[in-house]
């Protein structure tokens, strides 16, 4: 199947179908495989990150040792006694 179309005058021509002689080439060059494999991981990041923000979003606490929840209240509860 052949299209034509015109651009500044000029006829131009392509076919959709590759002709029977010719096979495509569908392989990837090193640079591109990299480059899908680079894709890969940061969407494998991305997802692994998205979950850790869900789960801060769920459980604040779950992720924070319970020696941190007293830590400097020693002072503020001495402050308190004066107020």
């Amino acid at each position: 199947m052949k299209l034509l179309w015109m651009m500044d005058g000029e006829i131009f021509t392509t076919t959709l179908v590759p002709s029977g002689n010719m096979t495509p080439n569908y392989s990837m060059t090193l640079a591109q495989k990299t480059t899908f494999a680079f894709v890969i991981l940061l969407f494998i990041f991305l997802g692994i990150l998205i979950v850790r923000c869900f789960q801060i979003l769920l459980n604040p606490y779950q992720s924070m040792l319970t020696s941190a929840w007293t830590d400097g209240l020693d002072g503020l509860e001495f402050d308190y006694a004066f107020a």
